[in-house]
């Protein structure tokens, strides 16, 4: 059963949500405070927190950074009534994945919650391609029995490459996927994304052998 945490102090939204997820057929925990929330990030390994920033003790920026110092990287739905750019902006560079401000819908964010499980899930807890091991629940990755480090939106687009099976993906699927973008105008994020994959997961980033390019038509991973 998927896992879910909510680290949110007010006591009624936290129920609600807790409530209707759990409608929805997830397995789903709460935390009061920014400390309470780190520990059961830590314990219960959720496959996907639910984050308020206004928490009692410790922010939701420094819970955000507790968890991925602990090398922690499911993903991080950020929940809060600060609609700030720069909020917004610190809690995506921090390694959020999505942001949501109340008052929110309950159907969007549900929606939200969906939409970032289903980039991240129905794949094996491990899964190996050559020298690497990649386990989408704690979202991390070994080259060699070594960690390495991916930006969020980084494991994300190894993920749907994974799930594509060496099946060819475009550009304009990506963006769509991975960034949730509608548009079919490209941009260089992709390529850009890409490149630094690359640099991270290949022996040699010039010559790729794992995230290979079709020409005109995309990218596929060689497993």
């Amino acid at each position: 059963m998927t896992r879910i945490l909510i680290i949110e102090d007010n006591k009624d939204l936290a129920y609600g949500l807790q409530s209707n997820l759990e409608i929805e057929g997830y397995e789903v925990r709460t935390a009061a405070t920014g400390p309470d929330g780190v520990q059961q990030a830590r314990a219960f390994l959720p496959d996907l927190i639910v984050l308020d920033l206004m928490l009692p003790q410790m922010d939701g920026f420094a819970v955000l950074e507790a968890i991925r110092e602990s090398k922690l990287q499911m993903p991080v739905l950020i929940l809060t009534a600060r609609g700030e750019e720069v909020d917004k902006v610190r809690g995506l560079r921090l390694g959020a994945d999505d942001y949501v401000t109340k008052p929110f819908g309950l159907m969007e964010l549900l929606a939200r919650v969906e939409a970032i499980l289903r980039r991240t899930g129905a794949l094996p807890d491990k899964i190996l391609i050559g020298d690497l091991e990649v386990c989408p629940r704690t979202r991390s990755v070994k080259k060699h029995g070594e960690r390495i480090d991916l930006a969020p939106k980084e494991f994300d687009l190894l993920l749907e490459l994974i799930r594509q099976d060496g099946a060819v993906v475009s550009r304009v699927d990506l963006m769509k996927t991975v960034w949730g973008h509608s548009s079919t105008i490209v941009s260089r994020t992709v390529d850009t994304h890409i490149a630094e994959l690359r640099r991270k997961l290949e022996a040699d980033a010039s010559n790729p052998s794992l995230i290979v390019t079709v020409r005109k038509a995309g990218y596929r991973i060689v497993r």
